[in-house]
């Protein structure tokens, strides 16, 4: 995993541009978990972000759990 950056640096809320690049980077074909944990974020905030921007998940990523 990539090293997370300390919360205390980060105004509540703020997404840098490379947070954002590295969120529609993976959130297609990783859970949404492991990409909150590389970022750093909580789970929810991940979730709507990505909702916001429009992100969805890849089917072949659903399918691979299933959901396909």
């Amino acid at each position: 995993m990539a090293k997370t950056r300390s919360k205390a640096k980060l105004a509540k809320g703020v997404w840098t541009k490379s947070d954002l690049t590295l969120l529609k980077k993976l959130f297609a074909n990783h859970s949404t978990a492991e990409v909150a944990e590389r970022l750093g974020r909580p789970l929810d905030a991940t979730k709507k972000k990505a909702s916001r921007l429009g992100l969805r998940k890849a089917r072949s990523y659903m399918k691979k759990l299933g959901r396909g």
